[in-house]
Order: structure tokens, then sequence, then C-alpha cells
């Protein structure tokens, strides 16, 4: 059997993924790749097998995915053509290196034309491009990250105590990200799926106000939420200086690491209806229930977003 390779270790999720790895087989089974060779380092002085690699141009991602079976391909955290290539890049090269089956980190409902999240268009091309060259996979279609809204909570309860985006009423069941990890790291190891598509979703399905008053119990606050316009959701982060597209400049530290025509279209796919998948895949996955939103804002500080980590150019 070939190795279990791991993209991405050194960003946020694949970072976590590598350590549940490490926790389910022996490390002479895994490769881990990633841009930063620092980042890097710490598990190859555990005597993991690392590779650099860089998935924007394809020179040696076929010599970089030589001896794997599986690969976990975490998406690009850059929107557009731009990730479109690199994703195409990947596939190309572990069809050639000869991985039989991908992993790849997507989003949920993402193949329905009708979902207006920009972020969605990139997860479609790339499912139906890994479908097309004819690889086994597994589609992780992960809900939106919990850390996300928690660090949005507590942006606005410095703002003034009234959280405001224009996703109304809409639903979605808020999974946090050690949890996507954890899926990444049983789907590189499972021998049990092959051409699956799983939707991994938190423990419950709730408004934005629900999440909101579980936020409030556990810390005190009185944060309520406002429902404002798409155009007034801009105008936010335009203010707090979040670039319209991930082709824009990230302020270091900032508390929305993402591009606001990202956030903003994806707040309108829930206000639509177009989020409120709700499955237990994960626990069928894992074999573990997902952690509570509740949990979470209890332990607040183990839940941040954090900080981007990217090579974009």
């Amino acid at each position: 059997m070939g190795k279990l390779l791991l993209t991405g270790v050194d960003g946020n999720l694949g970072n976590q993924a590598a350590r549940y790895l490490l926790q389910l087989v022996d490390k002479d089974k895994l490769i881990f790749c990633g841009y930063n060779s620092e980042l890097l380092k710490e598990f190859s002085q555990m005597g993991v097998e690392t590779r650099v690699t860089n998935f924007n141009s394809p020179e040696g991602l076929v010599q970089a995915f030589q001896g794997a079976e599986k690969l976990a391909l975490i998406s690009m955290p850059f929107v557009g053509k731009k990730r479109q290539n690199a994703h195409k890049n990947v596939v190309d090269a572990a069809k050639e290196a000869g991985v039989k089956q991908i992993i790849y980190t997507s989003l949920v409902n993402a193949a329905d034309e009708t979902n207006p999240s920009v972020e969605k268009i990139d997860h479609a091309f790339t499912e139906k491009y890994i479908q097309e060259k004819g690889l086994d996979f597994i589609f992780l279609r992960n809900s939106q990250y919990a850390e996300a809204m928690i660090t949005n909570y507590f942006t606005f309860v410095k703002m003034g105590g009234t959280l405001k985006n224009s996703q109304g009423n809409g639903k979605m069941a808020y999974i946090s990200r050690k949890d996507c990890a954890k899926a990444v790291a049983h789907a590189l190891v499972t021998k049990d799926y092959h051409e699956a598509i799983l939707n991994i979703n938190g423990k419950e399905l709730m408004t934005i106000a629900d999440f909101v008053a579980y936020g409030n119990e556990a810390t005190g606050n009185h944060v309520v939420y406002e429902e404002i316009t798409d155009e007034e959701n801009y105008a936010i982060f335009d203010a707090m200086g979040v670039p319209r597209t991930t082709d824009g400049v990230f302020q270091k530290g900032s508390e929305a690491p993402f591009s606001s025509e990202g956030m903003v279209t994806f707040a309108q796919a829930i206000r639509l209806g177009k989020m409120a998948e709700f499955t237990d895949d994960f626990k069928k996955l894992t074999g573990d229930e997902p952690i509570t939103v509740k949990y979470m804002f209890e332990h607040a500080d183990d839940f941040q977003i954090g900080e981007r980590h990217s090579l974009d150019a």
C-alpha cells in the first residue's frame, strides 16, 4: 500500500489534520506537504516525510506526490481562477503520480447552480474535474466554520453589541474547523468510502440569532442580531479594511481573514436556505459527535479563526 499524503500542513486546517493523522497511523505511512518549509520542520523532526510544494505551479508536483496512494487536497484560501488552476495542477499531478483517491475539502451544496456563494464556484469546478480525471474521491462538503462566527461575535461585542449581517433567518449547521480536520484525517485513513460525497455538518442547524444566544449564555454578553442588506454588509467590511476579493491586501491579525465578497455571498446563500444541509455523515466517518457551538463558546479562546496562511502568488 502507498502512503497517505496530506497537503496544506502549513495552514490552519491542514496543520490540525496532520496532528489527528499522527494519532491514527504510524508516521512512516505519511507524507506531509506545504509551501512553507519552516512550518514543515516540526513534522520532519518527528520523522514524518515532508515535501515542499507550491500548487500555483505544476513544476515538481508529480515528483512530490510519488509514492502516495491517497491524497488529501485542502482547498486553497484564495478564490477564483487562481484557485481553480492550483487545484487543477494538484489533480493532474496526482493522476500522473499514480494516486488512487483524492479527498477534497469542499463546501455544502457546492454543486447547486442556484447557490449564490462565490466560494462554491471553485469547489464545484474542482469536484467535477476530479471526477472527469477518473479518480476515486471523497468530497468533504464542510459547513461554515463556527470559529469564523465566534471571532465575528466578539468583534461585534467590541463594536457595540449588535451583530449585523445579511443572512437573516437562514440556517447553518456550524462546525468546528477542528472537526473538519478530524474528518480529513479519517477520510485519508478509511477504506470504506469510494466515490463518496459527505456533508460535514455540526451538531444542529441554527439561525445566526440562535448562534448569538449560545454566545450570550456562555459569555454573559448581551449581543443582539440585526439583519441588514448585502450592500450594508459590504460597507461594514469595507470600514474594517477587509478586501472585497482575495486578490486584495489582508491586514495582519485581521478578525475577518476572508474576502468580503466571499462572506457576503455566503450570508446570502444562508439566507436563501442554500446551506441548510444536515446529516450525520461526520459521526459515521469519525465515530465521534461534532463539537457543539455551546462548548466552543465556553472555550472560546480555543476556537478563534486565526490568521490566514496562504501563498497567493
